[in-house]
């Protein structure tokens, strides 16, 4: 196993990214996805979220009233550090038991982590950086997300700087054109990949 971070700012196209080495045959492993399946109805998870914030954030189906959930923890800083400490340990978990699926195999995995630069993890062979311009997310988080500028550039500015996820990245994609200028890196992103050495049969996630 080939074991890589995927990340990038919010409106860059990491998931555009994301599908294209799916699509030359890596494993994806999507936190955001992980984020997701641990929230299903039943879930542990779902039930800890309903125990600390009220019944309420849970939806008549079932299934998490992401709204609700919203309007209790991110108006309290409290109360967000109370929701990531419910769920991220859950996630990490999920994320390590998936990738660790693979370690018999000689698939190249890839951790979909849009916050990777702000929280590290250990094991990686190398990072890639989807990069655009910050003008770019904006007009990208306006035009295809809804988002009005200021709400966009807030969402911008929670999250770590260009420069910052730069300075992690293995390798970069520049993804600030259109989809026929980013096939070629693509290719040489997957060229790049199978450099990569194998991880050893032993090796282990511990975050």
């Amino acid at each position: 196993m080939i074991l890589v971070g995927l990340t990038g700012g919010i409106g860059s196209g990491k998931s555009t990214v994301s599908a294209a080495l799916a699509a030359r045959g890596a494993v994806i492993v999507d936190a955001d996805a992980v984020v997701r399946d641990v929230q299903q109805p039943g879930s542990p998870v779902l039930q800890a979220m309903a125990d600390r914030f009220g019944p309420e954030v849970i939806a008549a189906d079932g299934s998490l009233n992401r709204a609700a959930v919203a309007a209790v923890a991110f108006a309290d800083p409290e109360a967000l550090k109370a929701l990531n400490a419910i769920v991220h340990p859950a996630v990490g978990a999920e994320m390590n038991r998936r990738v660790m699926a693979e370690l018999p195999t000689d698939h190249i995995v890839v951790m979909d982590i849009p916050l990777l630069t702000e929280n590290p993890r250990e094991g990686l062979q190398g990072v890639i950086v989807v990069d655009v311009p910050v003008e770019t997310q904006v007009q990208r988080l306006v035009q295809f997300r809804g988002f009005d500028e200021g709400d966009a550039m807030a969402r911008i500015g929670k999250q770590s700087t260009r420069q910052a996820r730069l300075a992690t990245a293995g390798f970069v994609v520049d993804n600030s054109g259109d989809l026929a200028a980013l096939e070629p890196q693509i290719d040489a992103l997957w060229e790049w990949l199978q450099t990569l050495p194998q991880l050893p049969p032993d090796f282990t996630l511990t975050k």
